[in-house]
């Protein structure tokens, strides 16, 4: 060996590379580890910035350093943590966790020196491998803190003196711009500007607008708490004069709920940064009332209220040139205005709002009768939109916003811009944003050209975790166009029901979207906000009506009265909207659904007291171990959205409702049974599940239809909540399924018969089952009611409702999304290990499907431990397989016994383990996989 590394080096010095990099070791290449750490995160976050957990969880996913081998797994890991870059490399001094023997890579919590405010730590990982080699470290990785007390605040809340007034057609505040000029003797070497507002803003540093970001910050609860955003703002400050600038939109600092005596209906900001010139802070900059504001050019139109959402208006008559650089003219500036706020600071812990997928018109009709123009921008999208003009001064120009073809409006989305001296402009959206296909021009003297013209979907910048591709083109259509609608309900940090009418984030729609986007996207830190926002919201009950009317505010049922018995409200963080138990349910579904995914146990634990309110609100309105309709008349909803739903009638006290709110009052129970237990709190398990019990049987007794084996009215619904929550007795349950197939197949000819919590809770079940064939028969329908109706009738997005053109309901909405989790476990079959949440550990199960009906289908999923791959194929009596799974991770393989026998694979690499409820089962290693069979038919 050592000869031949002689003659290596020679070769290489004598080629002309220095002897200094020739220093290679051929016994280092054949040693080396199995294993490279990368794809680091802090909170579920790539390098967060202004983050205030005290503890902070890091996780890491692998790359093989030899991807044809196969079984490489982590026996040990090493993280260091230091204060600077360099001594990461050579003394960190903040943590080393030295050794520790495991093969965790997810959740590991900071347990080094304490956390200071305003302070950079650079962390890295190493690992040892399956044979004990150390790896090479990961690229390091990084995260800053915010200020984490309440003391470390000196800067005060600041706005105008403009208070919203509801009586007026559309909102009477102008967006305001604030600013302050400073000196500084030197260029700093590190600078982060804390900023929370009530309201969105943008923030500038001497004319430079910081951050691609939009619509910031996140939405939250404004009676509770302000989310600030750390902006590092040291590359754009120099010596001598600089300015800050931060331009306030209206937005939600006028939304009804967040009405607060402490706070002023108006946008306001607070922000503060310590600049530094070497170690030490020379200055703090903070709001005050030394600030000066001035009004802006633009104003919100509408009211930011159910149905007015509105838009914008930009009046470039008012524009003031410089007015964010230190050469303004500060003269005919006003002094801020302080307020006194009773809101908690806290860190935005989610990913912003961006623009994404740049959009361009279809078409441009010709000049219509009434002078209008009218643009197809081919898809139906919530977003920005831009739009190059010319004209005279003082001409206005408008833009209507519609869903529909045969509509030039939809729910008064409108916008509109006034041509400044220069007779030149754009419009773009700063502070609102639109949503439909169509837009309608009006005031424009010339036809539009098409490259004047421009969409962007707007979205938290969550990333993509998932594709998906089979045979059937009406199936990958649906995939597509859940995921896109899914995208365009993401905006703030929440999943919105709709983003023209309502922008709330109701509880139950989230059961038929939070796996879609758990199994699509990468949106860990998203629910984990998500369920902050529902902390901040319980004790409070909902809200339908005015709150603007003191007549009604925090008084009559369902005006938002502050109860503190448990409840919580149908919408978070936006307390608006009907609701029922399934709605406030979510509060106890999500963090479960958080935990299988990700496994983070620090989710069931923060919101466990959440559950225990939530369980014990219901408790308060039980009678005869039956749940009673509480509360007013958009309080007790069970399914919603139905086929036919609107003619048949939603909100009702009927039997169906009742049972169907019963049965998931047991799957709430049993759901957070299994918290307790695996967060160790047994005596709050025991007695949930004695419950869960004592309700199903009642439920039983008082609904079950002996003569068809169903419940109550018999419908898809309750048969599958019923089913869902274990209610029939053993010696039924199989009967109450059968029934359930029946109504799917026979009763409803193959098509779905649900709506938003009804179909949910069937799609859990269905999947939860395996009963790919059943799924298959609902999405698989092109004629009402179903998502092939929507195909065929030219849908872009999924529809609130089954039917298309009834009045009020929008065409990009919450209501259907369920199918896009199954396809990723279902039908490309990767699918959660129960015993083993973050898919470390997960199940392989090709779907319940003919040859005829689906002869292939492949996904990739990135899941929390990794990237997993799978593709099928059933062709001719035979079946193949193809899995990755991600290094330091396992997968059980599940085939039915026909599809096992005579199976072809790599012995080494697969292990075959049983047989289990009818299928095979195999154990794959980490690595590549293909498996054949011809016993398939």
């Amino acid at each position: 060996m050592k000869k031949l590394y002689f003659l290596f080096l020679l070769a290489l010095t004598g080629a002309g590379i220095p002897a200094a990099f020739a220093q290679i070791d051929l016994s280092s290449l054949r040693d080396a580890s199995s294993l490279t750490p990368r794809d680091l995160r802090c909170e579920y976050l790539v390098n967060p910035k202004g983050i205030d957990e005290p503890h902070p969880r890091l996780s890491w996913t692998f790359k093989a350093t030899d991807t044809s081998a196969s079984g490489q797994k982590q026996t040990a890991y090493r993280i260091t943590v230091a204060s600077s870059q360099k001594l990461l490399g050579s003394k960190p001094d903040v943590w080393d966790s030295q050794w520790v023997n495991s093969n965790q890579m997810q959740q590991i919590e900071y347990k080094g020196k304490a956390l200071q405010s305003d302070r950079s730590y650079y962390w890295q990982v190493t690992v040892k491998d399956e044979q004990g080699k150390i790896s090479s470290k990961s690229i390091p990785a990084s995260w800053t803190t915010g200020l984490l007390s309440p003391k470390d605040w000196t800067a005060r809340w600041i706005g105008t003196d403009q208070i919203f007034d509801p009586s007026k057609p559309d909102c009477n505040i102008t967006d305001p711009w604030l600013r302050k000029t400073f000196s500084l003797t030197a260029k700093p070497t590190k600078a982060t500007l804390f900023l929370a507002s009530v309201g969105y803003h943008e923030l500038y540093v001497n004319g430079k607008k910081i951050s691609e970001d939009v619509l910031s910050p996140a939405v939250s609860d404004h009676t509770k708490r302000a989310r600030y955003i750390a902006y590092d703002i040291a590359a754009q400050l120099r010596p001598g004069k600089n300015v800050i600038a931060i331009w306030l939109g209206t937005s939600w600092s006028i939304f009804g709920p967040y009405i607060d005596k402490d706070k002023p209906n108006t946008p306001i900001v607070i922000a503060q940064a310590a600049i530094y010139n070497g170690s030490k802070p020379v200055l703090t900059i903070k709001t005050d009332h030394t600030w000066k504001t001035h009004l802006s050019p633009n104003k919100l139109l509408g009211k930011w209220d159910f149905g007015h959402m509105g838009g914008e208006l930009y009046d470039a008559s008012q524009e003031i040139d410089n007015w964010n650089t230190t050469a303004c003219n500060e003269q005919g500036w006003n002094q801020a205005i302080t307020y006194n706020p009773k809101l908690k600071l806290s860190a935005q812990m989610v990913e912003p709002n961006r623009l994404f997928e740049e959009i361009k018109p279809l078409s441009i009709s010709e000049k219509r009768a009434d002078g209008s123009y009218r643009v197809d921008m081919g898809v139906n999208f919530a977003g920005f939109t831009q739009v190059k003009l010319k004209g005279n001064p003082g001409d206005k120009i408008e833009f209507l916003y519609s869903e529909r073809q045969q509509e030039d409006m939809t729910f008064n989305l409108h916008s509109a811009y006034i041509i400044g001296k220069s007779g030149t402009g754009t419009f773009r959206n700063r502070f609102n944003y639109s949503s439909g296909r169509w837009i309608t021009i009006r005031g424009l003297k010339y036809k539009p050209a098409p490259d004047d013209i421009k969409g962007w979907m707007v979205r938290t910048n969550f990333e993509n975790a998932a594709t998906f591709q089979c045979a059937d083109e009406l199936q990958n259509w649906i995939y597509d166009r859940v995921k896109w609608t899914y995208q365009n309900l993401s905006l703030g940090g929440y999943v919105v029901d709709c983003p023209q009418r309502e922008r709330l984030g109701y509880g139950g729609d989230a059961h038929a979207t939070c796996e879609t986007g758990m199994f699509n996207y990468k949106v860990g830190a998203f629910y984990t906000k998500w369920m902050e926002d529902w902390r901040d919201n319980q004790g409070t009950e909902s809200v339908v009506g005015n709150l603007y009317d003191p007549k009604f505010a925090r008084q009559a049922v369902q005006s938002g009265r502050i109860l503190n018995n448990g409840i919580v409200p149908h919408s978070a963080p936006t307390y608006m909207g009907g609701g029922g138990p399934a709605w406030g349910g979510i509060v106890v579904t999500l963090p479960w659904y958080i935990y299988q995914h990700e496994g983070d146990k620090r989710v069931l634990e923060k919101n466990f007291e959440l559950v225990k309110g939530w369980l014990s609100f219901l408790d308060l309105n039980t009678k005869d171990n039956l749940l009673q309709r509480y509360g007013g008349s958009w309080d007790f909803l069970g399914d919603w959205l139905w086929p036919n739903a609107t003619a048949e009638g939603m909100n009702n006290n009927k039997p169906e409702t009742v049972c169907l709110n019963n049965s998931y009052r047991v799957f709430n129970l049993l759901t957070a049974a299994k918290i307790a237990r695996t967060i160790g709190r047994n005596t709050e398990a025991e007695a949930w599940e004695k419950q869960a019990e004592t309700y199903k049987a009642a439920i039983h007794s008082k609904f079950y239809n002996a003569a068809d084996q169903s419940y109550a009215d018999g419908s898809m619904a309750n048969l599958a909540a019923a089913l869902l929550a274990g209610v029939p007795p053993a010696n039924l349950r199989d009967d109450v399924m059968k029934r359930l197939e029946k109504e799917i197949l026979v009763n409803k000819k193959g098509h779905i018969h649900v709506g938003i919590t009804g179909g949910a809770i069937l799609f859990k079940l269905l999947r939860n089952l395996g009963r790919d064939d059943l799924i298959y028969s609902m999405t698989s329908q092109t004629t009402y009611p179903g998502w092939g109706y929507m195909k065929a009738n030219d849908a872009t997005t999924i529809w609130e409702m089954w039917e298309k053109d009834l009045p009020g309901h929008s065409l990009l909405h919450s209501s259907y999304l369920y199918p896009g989790a199954w396809y990723i476990d279902g039908m490309a079959g990767i699918r959660q290990d129960p015993q083993s949440p973050g898919f470390q550990k997960f199940i392989v199960r090709l779907p319940l499907l003919t040859a005829a009906q689906m002869p292939w289908a492949k996904a990739t999923y990135d899941s929390p431990a990794g990237l997993i791959k799978t593709s099928w194929q059933r062709k001719d009596g035979q079946v193949a397989v193809q899995v990755t799974v991600p290094p330091n991770c396992r997968a059980t393989l599940e085939l039915s016994e026909k599809e096992a026998t005579n199976l072809s694979y790599e012995a080494k690499k697969v292990k075959k383990v049983g047989s289990k409820e009818g299928y095979v089962t195999f154990e794959l290693e980490p690595g590549n996989h293909i498996l054949k069979t011809s016993a398939a038919k």
